[in-house]
């Protein structure tokens, strides 16, 4: 079971000299996702990872194994955590619906309703629901966003509301792969009572009364010892190999739409000391929890979000389909046809991911997260080993088996 992780650790001096076990539990009906939580370390080169899932709102699956640092050979443990880029956007989409649900916004709104400011440069009629769409024109900003200009709130407002749109809201998608986070953060930070920034507000709201643990503003008293730093193995050959064509040559070029907007998208990573950036903001990707914490909350909105108090009317949002721009679902910055909603990537005939009701985040590297309202679902998947797919091999196995074990072949007609 240990091949490709041994490949990993001796890459990193180390030598694999104990064996390395998946830990956790799956109730009666779900041992096909263990066998493919096993097989993605013997077969898919998984070196650590979790994966969780609630089925109308209890854990059936909770799995963990591998080795949480390759430097160090120490394992994944059940309370690891690592950074899961934007599989973030899902949760931070979590913490707009459920201000969405307690009256705070309208998704049909204009967002300079809600924050006069952002009416400059042409955006006074660009909606809530267009700007988590990816629909807005304002993927990239002219301004770098830096550590110092990133946590400062109302200096990056300010470059946010300057920001002129590359496009007219509503015609085109392009990916607003760090940005989105942003626009979300100011615009719950306007219309919450306490002001409080988005990483706060799910913390507090979604975060701490679901006992979930994920953070998207990761506190300086985690300890380094529960987080799993990254391991970057992929060459560039690979990525032009298993990423569609467009896609890898956009992220080659220095000056495509695509690298403009992950501009931002390293800061998570930047740090004095420790293993992430820690009392920082990226709500578009720089999200740091577990597997079960993300299956948790997403488990929470699947399953009739009584929990939180949810309006129905909220959760028919979430999961309605999504509105085309005029110009189609074919993204200007990831060269591909995805269809986005409310800040959550959607199912299609063309990416079956899950039932059409269902909403979430893939990340970079391979996290997952989503809901599933039609199977009563939530589903988690993070690992510390970057894949080079736009649909990773190891979670995509994972919920080919989640969905077998319901009983469900074909989850976008089930």
């Amino acid at each position: 079971m240990a091949g490709s992780i041994a490949g990993t650790l001796r890459a990193h001096g180390r030598s694999p000299t104990r064996e390395l076990r998946v830990a956790g539990l799956v109730r009666p009906g779900f041992e096909a996702v263990r066998r493919a939580f096993e097989e993605n370390f013997e077969r898919r080169g998984e070196v650590g990872a979790a994966c969780a899932v609630y089925l109308r709102g209890e854990k059936v699956v909770d799995l963990w194994g591998g080795v949480r640092d390759a430097a160090t050979g120490e394992p994944w443990r059940e309370d690891t955590m690592a950074l899961v880029f934007s599989a973030t956007k899902g949760l931070a989409s979590l913490a707009i619906a459920l201000a969405h649900s307690r009256g705070l916004l309208e998704y049909d709104e204009r967002v300079s309703t809600y924050w006069p400011e952002f009416a400059q440069a042409g955006k006074a009629e660009i909606t809530v629901r267009q700007l988590l769409a990816h629909q807005a024109g304002l993927f990239a900003l002219d301004e770098r966003p830096v550590m110092d200009l990133v946590a400062d709130p109302d200096r990056l407002a300010a470059v946010l509301a300057r920001q002129r749109p590359a496009w007219p809201a509503g015609t085109r998608q392009a990916y607003h792969a760090i940005t989105v986070g942003f626009y979300q953060g100011e615009l719950l930070r306007r219309v919450d009572p306490a002001h409080r920034t988005l990483g706060r507000f799910f913390q507090e709201e979604l975060a701490a009364p679901l006992g979930a643990d994920f953070y998207i503003r990761l506190p300086e008293d985690i300890p380094d010892a529960r987080l799993a730093p990254l391991v970057r193995s992929g060459s560039m050959l690979r990525m032009l190999l298993t990423m569609p064509p467009l896609l890898a040559l956009a992220g080659l070029s220095a000056r495509s739409r695509l690298r403009r907007a992950l501009q931002g998208s390293e800061l998570p990573e930047q740090c004095a000391r420790g293993v992430y950036a820690r009392n920082l903001e990226i709500p578009a990707g720089g999200g740091v929890g577990t597997a079960r914490g993300m299956a948790r909350i997403y488990g929470a909105f699947a399953s009739g979000g009584t929990e939180l108090a949810l309006r129905e009317e909220t959760l028919r949002q979430l999961a309605a389909p999504p509105v085309r721009p005029s110009r189609g679902f074919r993204d200007a910055c990831l060269k591909v046809e995805i269809p986005f909603s409310l800040g959550f990537a959607r199912p299609s005939a063309g990416s079956p991911w899950a039932h059409p009701s269902a909403f979430g985040a893939p990340g970079a590297g391979g996290a997952f997260g989503f809901a599933d309202p039609h199977a009563g679902m939530g589903f988690g998947y993070v690992p510390n080993k970057m894949g080079t797919h736009l649909d990773d091999p190891r979670a995509a196995a994972l919920r080919r088996a989640v969905y077998g074990s319901i009983g469900v072949e074909d989850p976008y007609r089930g």
